[in-house]
């Protein structure tokens, strides 16, 4: 996972135990029941307490109450971390390709150096992530990562031609974290 979660779901809990308590309190209001401010507010600090508690011990529980758009972003942020803590945009011709894939915030991007960039289109990389995402959903990410590689291998072939002297600056490897 690229983030924790844990504030955003928190906050998503204390959204749920305010509207539910305050159904509650209307239904017993239907119901000719009256219940005091005090056990209400409290019964309202309990639920949360309790959904925090879960929160807290349940980690896998967090990111099904993030919004989609704050999981991609988390993400994407942690797709740019990745592309320059491993110095992936230190290449000569800054031709350097990380391709990312988040399993848990089911999220896939392919970062591009700027040499690359300058010259393929972002649709070529949007191709690479919808082959890669499609094998994915098919339970085959071992069969996708290797079509993303074997894609960004031929426009890197296509647009930078192996020259003589050229040297591999960077590792080819799989990194799991």
């Amino acid at each position: 996972s690229s983030d924790g979660y844990f504030f955003p779901a928190a906050f998503a809990a204390a959204l749920a135990t305010i509207v539910v308590s305050l159904a509650v309190a209307y239904g017993l209001e239907a119901l000719w029941l009256t219940i005091r401010l005090p056990h209400f507010v409290l019964a309202q600090l309990l639920a949360f307490g309790c959904m925090l508690a879960l929160l807290w011990a349940l980690p896998g529980l967090r990111i099904h109450l993030v919004p989609k758009r704050l999981r991609y972003q988390a993400a994407h942020a942690n797709a740019m971390k990745q592309f320059l803590a491993r110095n992936v945009h230190r290449t000569q011709a800054r031709t350097g390709v990380l391709i990312f894939v988040s399993i848990a915030e089911r999220y896939a991007e392919v970062v591009a150096d700027s040499g690359i960039d300058a010259k393929v289109g972002q649709h070529v990389w949007d191709g690479v992530v919808r082959d890669l995402t499609q094998h994915a959903g098919d339970d085959r990410l071992a069969d996708g990562f290797a079509k993303a590689i074997e894609s960004v291998g031929a426009v890197l072939a296509e647009h930078f031609p192996v020259t003589a002297g050229d040297t591999n600056e960077l590792d080819d490897h799989l990194v799991e974290i």
